[in-house]
């Protein structure tokens, strides 16, 4: 047995305000107090508003069991961990292992899953004290798969974990899967024209045409930051959010208290980019502002005009990433649409433990070949991107 100072305890929380702000934060992104957060998805403030709104919790199928590693009586690692009592808001879905298993005679459900609710963001799911990575993520997999066990439950998934985390996960016996989406990376450019530069010519004529005919709207495109952003603007969200939501999912994920407390706690956090006539919202996209990304969250409107939804959820996005300096901007799950616009293939990362032997080689072999269709998808729609393929393909 490791000696009682070294030895490392695990504990489950029904509420992250059992665990408190500044302990989750010191794993969750430690990097924030000297400016944002690398990843704001998994910051305390983030993940409470979600408890606190009811858009988590009781009722909605996500029940908070948040696991803490402590070593020492210290805190080295958290990971937002929750009950599912479904596979809805994953962007990595396990609809088709579910029915397979119920088929079988079992019961998938409840599952454990470590994630961020809602939300097909790529980041670290095994939140580590800065020199605790390696102990402090073996803690986390095994707690949280040693509470699956002791319960009964038929798997845990980690969901858009980091490459990192999915190597070490994978060599503790978690099962890798790969996915993909799209992101567009800015390579130093000082202005869009500069992107432009590098497309293909029918490719930069079709994107002016398409910023043309939106911004002729009828009205005016702004982004909004902070106070900017009145509470009329969270209301036209909300409406805009409420009526694609129910479009795509059939119900909305997120409560109308959490747009509440967006406004109040993470509106610094948040770039609105909204389409006004008369001062009326006719459209909106809600980003999330990273330290090194833009995150594209939701997007509605209320009039249907041409390319409107390119120019406020890609274009515009990509230049305030330009003008702030960003890496890239990640806009969200799906859309091969997104190639001929800049953002491109990008692989996503999700990990899987199966307690049934059988069903656990079954999805294994699954999986060995769906990575290979991905990593060939990747390739082959990465040659469909608008970027020239030589130094002869004609600028204006």
């Amino acid at each position: 047995m490791p000696d009682s100072d070294h030895q490392i305890t695990v504990s489950f929380h029904d509420s992250i305000a059992e665990i408190g702000a500044a302990e989750w934060d010191i794993c969750a992104c430690p990097e924030a107090k000297s400016g944002r957060a690398c990843d704001p998805f998994t910051s305390y403030r983030f993940l409470q508003a979600l408890e606190e709104s009811g858009s988590v919790g009781p009722g909605s199928g996500w029940e908070p069991h948040h696991v803490v590693a402590r070593q020492a009586g210290e805190v080295i690692a958290v990971a937002p961990l929750y009950a599912k009592g479904h596979s809805q808001g994953e962007y990595i879905f396990d609809h088709n292992w579910a029915h397979a298993y119920e088929r079988a005679g079992g019961r998938y459900y409840p599952k454990l899953q470590i994630a961020v609710p809602f939300t097909p963001v790529t980041g670290r799911r095994l939140l580590t004290r800065r020199g605790h990575e390696a102990t402090g993520r073996a803690a986390l997999v095994q707690g949280a798969v040693d509470l699956a066990e002791r319960h009964g439950l038929s798997s845990l998934h980690v969901t858009f974990c980091n490459a990192d985390e999915a190597a070490q996960a994978e060599a503790l016996g978690l099962m890798a899967r790969r996915n993909q989406q799209y992101h567009w990376h800015n390579r130093g450019y000082q202005s869009f024209d500069d992107f432009l530069a590098e497309l293909s010519s029918r490719k930069r004529k079709n994107i002016r045409k398409e910023r043309a005919a939106a911004q002729g709207f009828g009205g005016d495109i702004r982004q909004l930051r902070g106070a900017e952003i009145t509470s009329a603007h969270w209301d036209a969200m909300w409406a805009f959010y409420q009526d694609t939501g129910a479009r795509k999912w059939g119900t909305p994920y997120l409560t109308r208290a959490f747009f509440e407390l967006a406004a109040e706690r993470l509106a610094e956090d948040v770039l609105m980019i909204v389409a006004e006539r008369d001062g009326v919202p006719v459209a909106g996209a809600l980003n999330i502002i990273g330290r090194e990304a833009l995150f594209g969250r939701y997007w509605g409107c209320g009039e249907a005009h041409a390319n409107l939804h390119f120019e406020l959820c890609y274009y515009q996005a990509m230049e305030f990433a330009i003008a702030e300096g960003l890496d890239r901007v990640e806009a969200g799950a799906q859309g091969e649409h997104k190639l001929a616009r800049g953002y491109l293939p990008q692989v996503t990362h999700s990990l899987h433990w199966v307690g049934d032997p059988g069903f656990s080689q079954a999805i294994a072999q699954y999986l060995e070949a769906e990575t290979a269709a991905v990593e060939e998808d990747i390739e082959i729609l990465t040659g469909y991107g608008p970027f020239r393929r030589s130094t002869g393909d004609e600028r204006e």
